[in-house]
């Protein structure tokens, strides 16, 4: 049965849009668990444009799920990992102008440099996925790197229209899903995920966990955080 990871970031982008006090993501960890989150997901991004360092600090003090930080491979951000030690640290690309992540980490193409930071993070004992596109040669990138998991990057799988896109993209999910299960990485998925698109995805085998962010806070505006969240544990779980 698939974990579900909640993502807050969205939460802290509400906050920022006034630079307030609230909503402070702190509130948003207790009910996403009460709604049955078996994880929560933050991304300290370089231009922090949603979640704080402060964040950080106390989502880890108040989570009673493990902590998975998205992050670049970046000096100061992995400083700060090794300093909070989240239970999960997962490497994403990164770009200032983008308005969301737009796609995975080449890591083939950013070998060393990818390494190196998943090294250090592991060495402090902290388990490291690799935001990759399903594709077959990151996947080997990923375990000959010796990460614990890939989480695949679904937003081609959620853009796409009409049946025949839609199952192309799926089916490239399933046979680089295939190859991370045959290299022993943990499988988890993420990106562009909805509560009218995520059972497809739900049904790919070995699926370890999923990610999911925008649709649940938004869901979260109308019907409140935990109904939210235990709408999209169903979905993923059944």
């Amino acid at each position: 049965m698939p974990l579900l990871g909640v993502n807050i970031d969205h939460v802290a982008t509400v906050r920022q849009a006034r630079r307030t006090i609230e909503p402070d993501p702190a509130w948003a960890v207790v009910l996403a668990e009460l709604g049955g989150a078996d994880g929560i997901t933050i991304h300290l991004r370089e231009d922090r444009r949603h979640i704080q360092d402060r964040d950080v600090r106390v989502v880890m003090d108040v989570a009673q799920v493990p902590v998975n930080l998205e992050m670049a491979a970046e000096e100061e951000i992995t400083k700060i990992a090794l300093d909070v030690k989240p239970h999960k640290a997962c490497l994403v690309p990164e770009k200032r102008e983008e308005v969301t992540t737009e796609g995975g980490l080449d890591v083939v193409g950013n070998y060393d440099r990818v390494e190196t930071c998943a090294k250090q993070l592991m060495d402090a004992g902290i388990e490291v996925s690799l935001f990759i596109d399903p594709d077959v040669k990151q996947v080997e990138a990923a375990h000959r790197m010796g990460v614990q998991a890939v989480e695949l990057h679904t937003g081609s799988y959620a853009e796409a229209n009409g049946a025949k896109e839609i199952e192309k993209e799926l089916q490239t999910l399933i046979k680089a899903g295939r190859a991370a299960r045959e290299y022993n990485l943990l499988l988890n998925m993420g990106h562009g995920l909805t509560y009218r698109n995520v059972r497809p995805v739900a049904e790919i085998e070995g699926v370890h966990e999923f990610n999911i962010g925008h649709s649940i806070i938004s869901r979260a505006i109308m019907v409140g955080m935990e109904a939210a969240v235990r709408e999209m544990k169903r979905l993923v779980s059944e």
